[in-house]
């Protein structure tokens, strides 16, 4: 078994594909060996492919014709599981983040790192550990955030189900009690509740939630 790490790039960008091979073939144990120009193409490239020369790791694109990075992951993952993957891209989006490591990215890297730290994210992905900036980490925390609180809402009582809709009706917490009967306090407590059910930080959050789920588009 050869000790280099095979290294396909993903690219859209004819220039960037040219500038990550000129200093990652700079690295003796890495081999950039192949090429591609949106996920489609690495697909098919890999279909071509016997076992022996697949690579182990590709730097994928996100923001690509065709096919983006996030569906390639996806299926590339899903047909060579033996393939690593890191995110290679300009975009720090919550969503797209983790988007990435939900399809199976093993990184998330941003196009403004060094060479040092690009080759870290590799070697490290080669590996099968993930490595991530803080900034990606947080963005990356926060899309998990938002995924769970879009997820559903079986886990909230008949009371927090009416707590909530009056709080996308723009209710305070002081009409809220006069509205369902209930003191201040324990409409305190049911908003605390939902803020940790749902994973959120404010009220304006949970509103926006029951207006996106629809629960608040009452007659």
């Amino acid at each position: 078994m050869s000790e280099s790490i095979k290294i396909m790039i993903v690219d859209d960008h004819d220039m960037v594909r040219i500038g990550l091979r000129t200093y990652l073939m700079l690295e003796p144990k890495l081999e950039v060996m192949a090429e591609a120009g949106n996920g489609a193409e690495a697909l098919d490239y890999l279909a071509s492919c016997t076992e022996q020369q697949r690579p182990d790791i590709i730097l994928m694109d996100l923001m690509m014709p065709v096919m983006d990075g996030i569906e390639a992951t996806k299926a590339v993952t899903a047909r060579y599981p033996g393939i690593r993957i890191v995110m290679l891209t300009s975009f720090l989006e919550d969503d797209k983040v983790y988007g990435a490591i939900e399809a199976g990215a093993v990184s998330y890297v941003l196009k403004t790192v060094s060479a040092e730290e690009l080759i870290y994210a590799i070697n490290g992905a080669f590996k099968g550990m993930p490595v991530m900036t803080a900034d990606v980490s947080q963005a990356l925390t926060r899309g998990l955030r938002q995924r769970t609180a879009q997820s559903g809402d079986e886990d909230l009582t008949d009371r927090e189900k009416e707590v909530l809709l009056l709080i996308a009706d723009g209710l305070s917490n002081k009409e809220i009690a006069e509205e369902l009967h209930i003191s201040i306090k324990t409409v305190k407590t049911h908003v605390s509740n939902l803020l940790m059910k749902c994973e959120l930080e404010d009220r304006t959050q949970l509103a926006v939630l029951a207006h996106r789920k629809g629960w608040a588009n009452r007659a």
